[in-house]
């Protein structure tokens, strides 16, 4: 077998275990179309978040988001309880910003940015596909275009241990092009953007001093 080839075959094993690798970490990747959901959605959000639970009747900044005779709610409204600084619109526009943030540290190789907000699982899994990636020679050039969707799926809540886990969906828009030691491209198409669809959850003792939250598990 004459060596162009043997190389050919050598960057496209690498190409599919890495497309497979990221599936398995940080969820599915496919094409997009469409215009990006408009600002509208967000702006309701923040209104509905305004209004104050009457006493008996339903929690809107629970309900705009799940749905009410869940167990999800009734974890979110033990959440409240344990910690009144404690809003799920104010988390989920949190958990927006997270995305985008830890998304592209990954992408970008940059995972001590944002270590203290990864558990030591989800950490360890990025730095194993990072570190396949500078092993091979490949680099990545990302830009984050935006978060299509977001969507709260589900919440528990420790009353013992006063933990709190909320999971959310998200459908991002981001542009990712994959190049070998030579600069040809294996992934994805220079400013061609595809969906990244994603299952995070996050975790925090409610009413500690650290008001942040953890990445702890990761999903399509």
């Amino acid at each position: 077998m004459n060596s162009p080839l043997l190389q050919l075959l050598v960057l496209a094993g690498i190409a599919v275990f890495l497309i497979l690798r990221l599936k398995s970490v940080l969820g599915t990747r496919d094409g997009f179309e469409g215009p990006p959901r408009s600002a509208g959605q967000g702006e309701a959000q923040e209104r509905r978040a305004g209004f104050e639970v009457v006493e008996g009747g339903p929690d809107l900044d629970i309900t705009d988001h799940i749905a009410e005779d869940t167990d999800a709610a009734g974890a979110l409204a033990d959440m409240k309880r344990a910690d009144p600084s404690f809003g799920v619109a104010d988390f989920l526009q949190g958990a927006r910003g997270a995305y985008e943030w830890i998304l592209m540290a990954f992408e970008n190789g940059k995972l001590d940015e944002v270590m203290p907000f990864l558990s030591e699982d989800v950490y360890d899994a990025f730095v194993q596909v990072v570190d396949a990636r500078q092993e091979q020679g490949l680099t990545i050039d990302a830009e984050f275009v935006g978060v299509r969707e977001i969507t709260l799926t589900d919440a528990h809540f420790d009353q013992s241990s006063q933990r709190a886990e909320i999971t959310v969906r998200f459908v991002g828009e981001l542009i990712s092009v994959v190049r070998d030691s030579t600069g040809e491209i294996v992934e994805g198409k220079p400013g061609k953007s595809k969906r990244q669809k994603d299952t995070w959850t996050f975790e925090r003792i409610m009413g500690s001093d650290d008001p942040n939250w953890r990445l702890v598990a990761t999903g399509e």
